[in-house]
């Protein structure tokens, strides 16, 4: 019990730039007895790579504190969007004709392949991009079924217009 109230769990961070947006965090997403032990498996997030670092040493001394033996997995990297991106230029301009309304283009705080892909791929210029989702990892996860297609079509329109 003490290290689960010693443990961090929830917002540990918020960008400076960016006001009202989530930069790091820490979920305890299980804890679960396995005979005499209990296993505690947290799931960290930051876009910022250096915050996800000092987050995760955090976990990790703390545990080590309390006498557990800790395990790191590799955790989603950080990925920081280029709002400047080329690609998001024209990602916008193929939206606003598209549908004839400017995207709405916003942050999330969420694991994304983005940070993956640019991890092997340094400066590859990258968007995320994605359906409508009501209330995710929750039992009342809903997803806007006519969104899929609107995201797929704008995709594949992106994709013609980008010259190889």
């Amino acid at each position: 019990i003490q290290l689960l109230l010693a443990l961090p769990h929830g917002v540990a961070g918020m960008s400076a730039s960016i006001a009202g947006f989530v930069e790091t965090s820490n979920n305890l997403a299980i804890i679960a007895t396995e005979g005499q032990q209990i296993k505690i498996v947290s799931s960290q997030r930051s876009s910022v790579m250096s915050r996800l670092e000092e987050l995760t040493s955090r976990i990790e001394a703390v545990g080590t504190l309390a006498g557990a033996n800790v395990n790191s997995d590799e955790a989603y990297p950080a990925w920081q969007p280029d709002m400047a991106s080329p690609l998001l230029g024209k990602g916008k301009a193929i939206y606003q004709q598209m549908f004839g309304v400017a995207p709405r283009v916003e942050m999330i705080h969420a694991g994304l392949e983005c940070g993956i892909i640019g991890k092997k791929y340094p400066g590859m210029d990258m968007i995320s991009i994605g359906a409508t989702l009501q209330h995710p990892h929750s039992p009342n996860e809903r997803l806007n079924i006519p969104s899929v297609a609107k995201v797929w079509d704008f995709l594949v329109e992106l994709l013609k217009n980008i010259q190889a």
